[in-house]
Parts: C-alpha cells; sequence; structure tokens
C-alpha cells in the first residue's frame, strides 16, 4: 500500500510499504478514504523529530471502511462498516476507561515513556503506532474504539470526529463557561475555529477569537465570532479586560501550544533541539525542552479572577516554568490533557447528523487533495500558504 512516511525535519515522502494485517484478536483493518493533517502533525514536521524514525507512517484523523475484523472485534465491527478512527487507542475496559479517561487507558499507556494511552502515527513517546495517512490502517483496540457513522453524508461530515471535533468540545466544556458568559480562544486553527463555534452553540455570550493570520481571522468572523488580530493588538490580555468592563472574559482557552508566536528564545531551544540527532536531540527534548508560552502566559493573565482556562494546544517541554509536559500529560488542572475522543461523541453526533451541520463541519477543509500530494499539503499547511487552514486528504 501507499503510506505518507517521515524521513527528516521538513522532509515526508509517500512510499510503498507492507499491507497491515490483523495481528491481535481485538484488531480491525480499515480501508482509507479520509484522512486529515493535523496541526499536532507539523510538530512532527518542525519540532519533534527526534522521537521518530525514517520510515514511521503518519497520521491520527483518518476514517474509511471496515475490510477486517478480529474474532473479538467480531461484535462491534464487521466488514463494510463506515467508520471514524479516534486518534487515541483505548480498550472501553480498564479502571482509567471505566471512567471515561480514554486518553489514559491503562491497557495502552506507553509505560516505558511515562506517557499515557497510545496514539496513531504519532512518536515512539507514544507507542510509535503506524498511522493513517494511507491506503489502509490495522486498528488496535477495535472492540471499542471506532465510531461507526451512517452512509450518505460526505465524510467531512464526519472526520473531524476523529480529533479536532472532540478535542474542541471537551476544551470548551473543561473551560467551564457560564451561560451567557464569555470566552476567548488563543489560536484560530483547526481546534481554536470548533471551540469558537462550539462555544456559541453551547450558549456562551461573547466569544473572541486570536489570531494573526487573515484568513483565519475572517473564517472566525464569519461564525460570528469577535476577533483580535495578533498583528494590531500587541497586549491582548489588556485590550480583552478592557471590553470586558475591566475584568476579563469568563473563561480562556489555549488552543496554540508548543508553537506560539512571541517567544523568541524558547523557539531558538526548539529549533536545536531538532536538529541535533536522533539518540541526541530525544533526551535534550524530552529532559531539557522548553516551550514557547506567549499564548498560555496571556491566557493566564487575561482570564478573569475565578474563571477558567482550558489548555488544548499540545506541550511538551520539562522545564518550562510549569511543569507542563507532565500537567498536559496527565490531564491535571488547570484543565488540560489529551482528548478523551469517545466520551464526546453522543454529544456531538447529533449536530452532525442535522441536515442544517449546524459547526459547519462541511465546509471547512480548505483543500482536498490526493494522498499522493501529502508532503505539498503539509507544506502549505505548515508555511499558511494559499489559504491553506485544513487539508483532508483523499485515498
Amino acid at each position: 500500500m501507499k503510506a505518507l512516511t517521515w524521513q527528516g525535519k521538513r522532509a515526508v515522502r509517500v512510499e510503498n510499504v507492507p499491507d497491515p494485517r490483523i495481528k491481535e484478536p481485538t484488531d480491525a483493518v480499515v480501508r482509507i478514504t479520509s484522512t486529515n493533517i493535523c496541526g499536532s502533525d507539523l510538530h512532527l514536521y518542525e519540532v519533534l523529530g527526534a522521537f521518530l524514525e525514517p520510515g514511521d507512517i503518519l497520521g491520527h484523523e483518518p476514517m474509511g471502511i471496515v475490510e477486517e475484523v478480529g474474532p473479538e472485534a467480531a461484535e462491534h465491527l464487521r466488514p463494510g462498516d463506515r467508520v471514524v478512527v479516534p486518534f487515541t487507542i483505548s480498550c472501553g475496559r480498564c479502571w482509567m476507561c471505566q471512567r471515561r479517561l480514554y486518553a489514559q487507558c491503562e491497557t495502552t499507556q506507553v509505560r516505558a515513556h511515562g506517557k499515557g494511552a497510545a496514539l496513531f502515527g504519532y512518536t515512539k513517546l507514544y507507542g510509535q503506532v503506524p498511522g493513517g495517512q494511507a491506503e489502509y490502517l490495522r486498528v488496535p483496540q477495535a472492540h471499542f474504539g471506532p465510531i461507526k457513522v451512517p452512509e450518505g453524508p460526505p465524510d467531512d461530515r464526519f472526520v473531524y470526529l476523529s480529533d479536532i471535533l472532540p478535542t474542541a468540545w471537551q476544551a470548551v466544556v473543561w473551560a467551564d463557561i457560564p451561560k451567557g458568559g464569555s470566552v476567548a480562544v488563543h489560536g484560530l486553527g483547526p481546534v481554536g475555529q470548533f471551540c469558537t463555534r462550539i462555544a456559541k452553540h453551547l450558549g456562551a455570550e461573547r466569544v473572541f477569537g486570536i489570531d494573526l493570520v487573515p484568513e483565519r481571522l475572517e473564517t472566525a468572523r464569519k461564525h460570528g465570532v469577535e476577533v483580535i488580530d495578533l498583528r494590531s493588538v500587541r497586549d491582548v490580555p489588556g485590550y480583552l479586560r478592557q471590553i470586558t468592563g475591566g475584568r476579563g472574559p469568563d473563561s480562556v482557552i489555549d488552543a496554540v501550544g508548543m508553537e506560539s508566536h512571541g517567544s523568541p528564545v524558547a523557539r531558538l531551544g526548539q529549533q536545536v533541539a531538532s536538529m541535533l540527532p536522533g539518540t541526541i536531540g530525544a533526551p535534550v527534548a524530552e529532559k531539557f525542552g522548553i516551550d514557547r508560552l506567549h499564548a498560555l502566559n496571556d491566557a493566564i493573565s487575561a482570564v478573569r479572577r475565578g474563571g477558567t482556562v482550558s489548555v488544548v494546544g499540545v506541550y511538551g517541554g520539562a522545564v518550562d516554568p510549569m511543569p507542563m509536559l507532565q500537567m498536559f500529560d496527565k490531564g491535571i488542572q488547570l484543565r488540560m490533557g489529551q482528548c478523551h475522543v469517545k466520551r464526546w461523541v453522543d454529544d456531538i453526533m447529533p449536530l452532525l447528523l442535522d441536515d442544517a451541520d449546524p459547526l459547519d463541519t462541511e465546509g471547512y477543509a480548505t483543500h482536498h487533495l490526493p494522498l499522493e500530494q501529502a508532503p505539498h499539503g503539509y507544506e502549505i499547511f505548515q508555511k499558511k500558504l494559499d489559504g491553506c487552514q485544513k487539508v483532508v486528504l483523499r485515498t
């Protein structure tokens, strides 16, 4: 089969690789029909290469058609089912899963690196599981993970259930926005855009969106968001306080993470670690990595007294001014952590089945490319070229 493989910093390539097969009785094999490029994939493309090996298959936002099913997954799936595959791999049975903390699944935890549940297509820290930017995908724990969706609506209606929609939903719920209250969202990439839409849907009266990319600002504005352009507003916390009666918004969501603008020293540190050979760069990045915390610091500064900061942007530094790696990975307060995808599916699915498409999922992707053009997709997504906000790859 063809698959998108990592080859080095800013270097990915579509190659022929062995077809996946059933290895465990709870496995399934899915023929991929659509698979997205995620902002988290860009961390691998630029910053986290020390934790990858040439030939690793990337991608964690896939959907497709079930081709084969292991005997212990047969009660949940059958060949021909149309499914979305969550990016987190969880068993649904363990102590953590019973508490709907699926991103901390004790069956797939990567204990060798002290991390939570294994993830598709995402470094040796999270299991080095082959990803979904490919023609086929082996899905472990298929007795629980895959989300069945109906035939009919196009893939774009459902494919974001793999990651960015439930991630945004969790971020908004954990932001604890009062009914009729206000929320500011730092970062209007895919997750941030859906945070703003979900916040409005769930009853926030004022939703502010903060970014510096014109196309992102315009997309948010079209959905009723009060946008703040970082190119013209330098003191975002001060501005937010000014327009909220001096108090600040009730809640702030950080949907930016480790590659925030405005942190030149930390950016230099990330670049140095990413250029070191893997055997040297990995321990440097894991033990001494520093994140670019500008967005997070602004979020903490802007939120009103007694408010909530919800962190959904990925952090990885171990010597940040606060221990972000451990806090993010374990999902402890402020409120943060990997998304427990299946926890939120029942809340989101009615909106996707609504003919009105209230979250405008079908209209969000700016680029649809064949898998063979994935390297081009990575380049334009990272460099924000050609108005690129979201790339969906077709296989």
